[in-house]
């Protein structure tokens, strides 16, 4: 058995209720796992949120919840010594709340800033996805099932944006989420194995506008937009919706793309774009042809 936590960032919608049931849970709580949370200073799961887009024509957030991935070989285990860190036989790992004491080093290892330094005990601290509940007999999910017993901020999350279980077990609800999405490892983790599966995080978009010629004052529905990366090779194509819109997900990152719109009866527009970053690349007036 190997736990782990599918995270969702396309159904996150910034709720921050998993935030509230993990301060909630360890908030003032010790457990043989884990000195108790601070009040203040730590968030052992964040939901970083940036803005996405280069025009107020078009501008986006995007919603990451982040905590410990709990990581198959993880870097904070190999700076820790005398065992404070240890993975558990399900996976999760663990930093010994006596052992720890003073080893910064824990701290300062984790590639993505979600173990955090308590200044008063001066121990490491990070998420231990509830093992101190999953192991408690007594304790029942809130749906009263022993066999549903969950981590507190996959229960909290009203979205379903988080999903817990084994990651073994290949007919597992967890495994059907990752098999039907997009797996997008966090950038400081990519190329690592983890218990804590991030799934469709954006990369960039283009968008932009198509107008019939500038005369008519009148937005183009239907029309044909291609992308290409001449590098790669790859393609993308979509078409402008009942506003003149268009928008193309899921881009690679820092790539030169030509894109191409056409519409029966009208020249084709050409011009360029990169994605480093999110754009809206401007409007588009069509030219009979």
């Amino acid at each position: 058995m190997r736990l782990g936590i599918a995270v969702d960032s396309r159904l996150c919608m910034a709720c921050y209720s998993c935030f509230t049931a993990c301060k909630d849970e360890h908030c003032g709580y010790a457990s043989a796992l884990s000195a108790a949370q601070p009040m203040m200073g730590q968030h052992w799961i964040d939901v970083r949120e940036w803005e996405r887009g280069d025009n107020s024509r078009r501008i986006k957030t995007a919603t990451v919840p982040v905590l410990c991935s709990h990581c198959q070989d993880p870097a904070c285990m190999k700076a820790a010594k005398n065992g404070a860190v240890y993975k558990r036989p399900d996976g999760i790992v663990i930093i010994d709340p006596e052992k720890s004491k003073g080893q910064k080093e824990i701290q300062e290892a984790c590639p993505i800033g979600a173990i955090f330094w308590n200044e008063e005990l001066e121990i490491p601290q990070k998420c231990t996805m509830c093992a101190e509940l999953l192991d408690d007999p007594d304790y029942l999910s809130y749906l009263g099932d022993p066999k549903l017993k969950k981590p507190r901020c996959v229960e909290a999350c009203p979205n379903h944006a988080l999903i817990f279980g084994d990651l073994d077990d290949p007919d597992s609800e967890i495994n059907k989420v990752i098999a039907s999405n997009r797996i997008t490892q966090l950038e400081a983790l990519e190329g690592k194995e983890t218990n804590v599966v991030h799934l469709n995080i954006p990369t960039v978009f283009l968008a932009g506008t198509v107008y019939y010629p500038m005369a008519d004052e009148e937005v183009c529905i239907g029309a044909n937009v291609k992308v290409t990366c001449p590098e790669t090779k790859e393609s993308w194509t979509t078409e402008t919706n009942d506003f003149g819109d268009w928008e193309i997900e899921w881009l690679p990152k820092n790539k030169n793309m030509d894109i191409e719109i056409t519409f029966d009866g009208y020249e084709p527009i050409s011009y360029k774009a990169c994605t480093d970053t999110d754009h809206y690349v401007g409007m588009a007036y069509l030219t009979k042809a």
